[in-house]
């Protein structure tokens, strides 16, 4: 039998904490500051400029979701996401009741800085696809 794994998942971006605190802001998620430091200023104040800001790391306080990692990368976003997150808000729902559930956290989102794409409805399935603060592609569904 195989064991399960903790994963985590990982962004490459420009602003790893603005980006990360977009997300906390989506997720729920909360920002603790690494092991050994009581803030994340003083842990920023023991690295070398170069590698300040260089990474920051956000988790679900329930401890059920993979923690987020987003380490800054020189080159910006070039194609599609080959891999993107489902933020599930409807789940169980159906129709017209879905769609509400999913408008409604999508209106929440927007002005966070999420961009709406469209909205994908077929009557009883819906799926609002949306790009998150730094172009990255993902679903409210």
């Amino acid at each position: 039998m195989t064991s399960i794994k903790k994963f985590q998942v990982t962004f490459d971006c420009a602003e790893p904490e603005r980006l990360a605190r977009f997300w906390c802001e989506v997720l729920g998620y909360v920002v603790p500051p690494p092991e050994g430091f009581a803030t994340w200023d003083a842990f920023k104040g023991s690295q070398p400029s170069e590698q300040r800001d260089s990474w920051f790391a956000c988790i679900d306080p329930s401890g059920v979701g993979p923690r987020l990692y987003f380490q800054r990368v020189p080159e910006g976003k070039a194609a599609k996401n080959r891999v993107h997150l489902d933020v599930r808000v409807g789940t169980g729902l159906v129709g017209e009741e879905r769609l509400a559930a999913l408008e409604a956290e999508c209106a929440r989102l927007v002005p966070l800085g999420a961009v709406h794409v469209q909205t994908l409805y077929d009557g009883n399935d819906a799926c609002i696809p949306m790009l998150d603060i730094e172009g990255n592609e993902f679903c409210i569904d």
